[in-house]
């Protein structure tokens, strides 16, 4: 049944929260979803403020991909589209892996989200390399850390100026027989190469929407809130094309040797944590590298989850998901705690096997009745009409990991307003196309959640966080 009533004063939809069903049996537990969205106008700079340091921890602040480009009419069809092939590309990846099988160039690396070119995909930091602030997405998915440098032979066009290793008097090349440049190997998926510059360490790196980036390996001085780290290093892109918007490169917080979190782990001890804001103008959220909770803004307690370990899939952070309730009420498949899940902040839409897929959209229409139906769109097959309405009712979820921690999912992360209007209002989940696909976690779900990474000790916590403020 419907459980507002159209435009009806704020306290008294507030009062909905915990219906009673007709036949008086269940009451499931609500949200308020908010169905008012603040326009974005102009274009902002890309930069962010200087990342800074509190109780021992380094913080930047975090951002949604749009803070740096103009919006685009059609982005929402697009960024879903493009997600699928990001999804598609990683079944095919753990496919090879776990057949044992050779990977080609195209599909060795976990790849970017491949819509970032507009505005929810990716998330957004700023750090320091050398002298300069770069303003880089963040990908748990990616492992090289990589920068657009001069000189560029075929860059895409970014905010702010490219990296200039010849102006730094920290930045080193890193040679082709260098232990550094073998190990590209298990980052990358590609082997270190010498051919454009016999003395120097080439990289590739390939993504699974035909963006890709490559160039040399290097050594810089790093830094975040007055901290540096030396010696660290990344990818200094010469060609690199693809939809990575505005931003200059990625931060890699994959699981690998030469990842961020695996390169600072004498500075911050392999943690890290964020806090993934919404889209509205002016939300931010943070990322905190360290292990310092002091500086968390979390409202409920932190639980942890270990990490499933799994040789053949080491650069994925992977849990053991154990279940999953709507309203309260706990789903039944059988899917659950088989094989694990993916951890991704590079996908956007958390994508679940049929089964259990199929288990939660029966419970969500039933207890979120009595408004019509509207059109699917893109991947995103249960929709609804919710025009007039300000704020409606919509039912919990919370997943469930091992270890009997959960995360309760914040009501901006159940729906997905497809228009300004309400008039297409969908739920934010969708289905893998085999029951056997390895199930992913992405950062639409993750929204105004602290997650914290701690790879020192294998696991993750999950603790609920309000970090969209403006």
């Amino acid at each position: 049944m419907a459980e507002a009533t159209p435009m009806l004063p704020h306290f008294l939809i507030l009062l909905s929260l915990y219906l009673v069903i007709a036949n008086g049996v269940h009451s499931y537990d609500k949200k308020s979803f908010n169905l008012q969205r603040k326009q974005q106008h102009g274009t902002p700079g890309c930069h962010l403020p200087e990342s800074r340091r509190e109780k021992g921890a380094v913080i930047l602040e975090m951002k949604d991909k749009g803070h740096c480009l103009e919006r685009k009419a059609d982005w929402l069809e697009k960024q879903l589209e493009l997600d699928a092939l990001h999804v598609r590309s990683i079944q095919n990846h753990i496919r090879k892996k776990t057949s044992s099988q050779i990977e080609d160039a195209s599909e060795t690396q976990v790849p970017l989200t491949s819509g970032i070119k507009f505005q929810t995909l990716n998330y957004i930091v700023t750090m320091g390399l050398g002298s300069q602030n770069m303003t880089v997405i963040v990908d748990t998915g990616s492992d090289l850390t990589w920068i657009q440098c001069e000189p560029c032979q075929s860059c895409y066009n970014q905010k702010g100026p490219l990296f200039k290793p010849s102006t730094s008097p920290s930045y080193q090349s890193i040679l082709c027989n260098s232990t550094t440049c073998q190990s590209l190997q298990l980052t990358t998926g590609n082997s270190g190469a010498c051919d454009t510059s016999p003395s120097n360490c080439g990289y590739v790196v390939n993504y699974g929407d035909g963006s890709y980036t490559s160039g040399e390996l290097g050594i810089e001085k790093l830094s975040f809130g007055g901290t540096s780290v030396s010696n660290f290093v990344f990818g200094c892109g010469r060609n690199n094309k693809g939809l990575f918007g505005g931003a200059s490169g990625i931060m890699g917080l994959g699981r690998s040797d030469l990842s961020m979190i695996s390169q600072t782990n004498a500075t911050f001890g392999g943690v890290f944590s964020y806090c993934l804001p919404s889209t509205q103008v002016g939300a931010s959220g943070s990322l905190v590298m360290g292990n310092q909770s002091g500086v968390f803004k979390n409202v409920t307690p932190i639980a942890y989850t270990r990490m499933v370990p799994n040789v053949q899939l080491s650069n994925f952070y992977i849990l053991n998901l154990t279940g999953i309730d709507v309203g309260g009420v706990a789903v039944q498949a059988s899917s659950f705690g088989n094989g694990g899940v993916i951890l991704d902040s590079g996908t956007v839409i958390s994508r679940l096997p049929p089964s259990v897929y199929k288990a939660v959209k029966a419970k969500l229409l039933e207890q979120f009745s009595g408004f019509p139906s509207a059109p699917g769109f893109s991947i995103l097959d249960t929709c609804f009409n919710l025009t007039g309405y300000e704020d409606v009712s919509i039912p919990t979820i919370r997943m469930h990991f091992e270890g009997n921690a959960e995360m309760n999912v914040d009501a901006a992360g159940i729906f997905y307003l497809v228009k300004q209007d309400a008039s297409q209002v969908c739920l934010a989940l969708a289905s893998l196309s085999d029951e056997y696909e390895m199930g992913i976690i992405g950062n639409y779900q993750q929204r105004n959640q602290r997650v914290i990474y701690d790879a020192k000790l294998s696991k993750v916590g999950f603790a609920g966080e309000p970090c969209s403020f403006t």
